[in-house]
């Protein structure tokens, strides 16, 4: 082959003789099997771990005039950090696990979690709120602007910021809290409206019209729904954006001023810029609390040619979710036997808010007991919340890990970056970033932490979603 060096031994001339050809080069810290695909990793021990101090950009996004930074809201390059404040990663994981069922019991009733009661890209910043980790954008909003911090989630219909006078209950936010009667671009919905019919159940004070939305870890936001004037960038603006001004809110919203609203709904950021951005956005978590990713509206002078796309699959009607079709999982270049029946029994989507990725309990047994062999060598550490596979690195200066793959319907894989494989909590317990659901039958989530570092499109007009390696560092 060329470009590639041969290890020759006695061994490999056994090996040569019996016509079995063994590759056994290294680039870039991986090696590489017999039919070319990525075996495993051998990467620094402290690479793993984030970085005190925040690294500076490096995205594919950074010249996109449609793009918002996404940043850790627990990292250092978070605003909303108040002194040292570490996270607490079993609190995190146990959120995790109340926006996992929040999302499932959506998925099964086709709700979208809407109740009443009364290309452009920005850099994404991870947080805890709406009962897990998320991530960060700062938007603009209103006349003159103001600098909004807002979790982004692909799961979530409705864009809301919380807004004075507070008439209920507003939570401590690092921004000052927007206020519309200072916006001469501010509007008031009516009750009559179109606007306000596409919520599920819609309120009314007098003619206005009221929103509420109620979260699965009971996390809820209350008030007025309202136009207002969307900055997304200094050159894009999105006059008559449709969004809630919250008066009364309770629950784990962290220090953000609210929630940007990314899934597939008619309220939602997407469908209301569909005329400007053709219902096309992107995104790239960053491989850790200490770097920037980005969140970008549009193509833009997207490379599409290193972006490969699979299908989005079929979910619950109203739930406006993005569906994938996992087909196989392979673990060190060597695909699990796992009967294709097994992931699509539940089915599976992509979310930008859940933090560990959902497997059937078949799917995730293959992959715990192989990558456990792989690893065999390295100490095992207690286990985290519901991660069971973790190790003690603590005394590793670098540690070879075994790839693994998801391979997605179209024929697209993705070689997971390696800090997508691993969920650190300290040197002493890095845990594999997976978890079982409670039954092959329910609903498998693609978290964030497998889609650090790649440029992940959604194409909603297409119906496509791809990932692109290396999207962000």
């Amino acid at each position: 082959m060329e470009g590639s060096s041969f290890c020759v031994s006695g061994r490999a001339l056994v090996l040569l003789y019996l016509h079995v050809l063994m590759i056994c080069f290294m680039h870039e810290g991986y090696s590489y099997g017999v039919e070319g695909k990525i075996a495993s990793h051998t990467v620094s021990a402290s690479s793993l771990s984030p970085s005190p101090s925040c690294s500076p950009s490096n995205t594919k996004a950074g010249n996109r005039k449609s793009t918002l930074e996404v940043i850790h809201k627990h990292g250092p390059c978070s605003h909303l950090v108040q002194g040292h404040n570490p996270l607490n990663h079993t609190k995190t994981l146990l959120q995790d696990e109340s926006r996992v069922k929040w999302i499932q019991s959506r998925s099964s009733n086709g709700s979208n979690g809407l109740k009443a009661s009364a290309a452009t890209s920005l850099p994404a910043k991870s947080g805890i709120t709406v009962g897990t980790g998320n991530y960060i954008v700062t938007i603009g909003l209103g006349t003159p602007k103001k600098d909004l911090t807002l979790i982004f989630d692909t799961g979530s219909p409705l864009t809301w910021t919380q807004c004075e006078p507070c008439e209920g209950s507003c939570y401590t936010q690092s921004d000052p809290i927007f206020d519309p009667s200072q916006s001469s671009s501010y509007g008031n919905i009516s009750c009559t409206s179109t606007a306000c019919s596409q919520l599920v159940d819609s309120g009314c004070s007098g003619s206005t019209c009221l929103y509420s939305i109620q979260y699965g870890d009971q996390s809820s936001s209350v008030g007025f729904f309202a136009t207002e004037k969307l900055t997304i960038s200094q050159t894009d603006i999105v006059d008559n954006f449709e969004f809630g001004c919250s008066e009364n809110n309770h629950g784990l919203f962290g220090r953000a001023s609210g929630l940007i609203g990314l899934s597939d709904d008619k309220i939602s950021i997407v469908e209301q810029t569909a005329a400007k951005y053709g219902k096309y956005f992107s995104y790239c978590l960053p491989s850790s609390s200490s770097s920037i990713g980005h969140l970008t509206f549009g193509k833009d002078g997207e490379a599409s040619s290193s972006v490969s796309f699979t299908p989005l699959s079929t979910v619950p009607q109203g739930s406006g979710f993005y569906g994938i079709s996992i087909v196989a999982i392979s673990v060190g270049g060597n695909r699990l036997s796992i009967p294709s029946t097994v992931f699509s029994s539940g089915g599976a989507i992509i979310d930008s808010g859940t933090v560990i990725t959902r497997l059937p309990p078949t799917a995730y047994s293959a992959l715990r007991t192989t990558f456990r062999k792989a690893m065999a060598n390295y100490r095992m550490a207690p286990a985290l919340s519901i991660l069971d596979t973790c190790y003690d690195f603590s005394k590793e200066s670098t540690v070879t890990l075994p790839s693994i793959t998801f391979s997605f319907a179209g024929g697209v894989d993705v070689d997971l970056d390696p800090n997508g494989i691993f969920f650190f909590a300290k040197a002493s317990q890095v845990c594999l970033a997976f978890a079982a659901n409670g039954a092959d039958s329910h609903l498998g989530i693609y978290g964030n932490v497998q889609q650090t570092t790649f440029e992940v499109v959604y194409d909603v007009a297409g119906r496509k979603l791809g990932f692109g390696s290396n999207g962000c560092s």
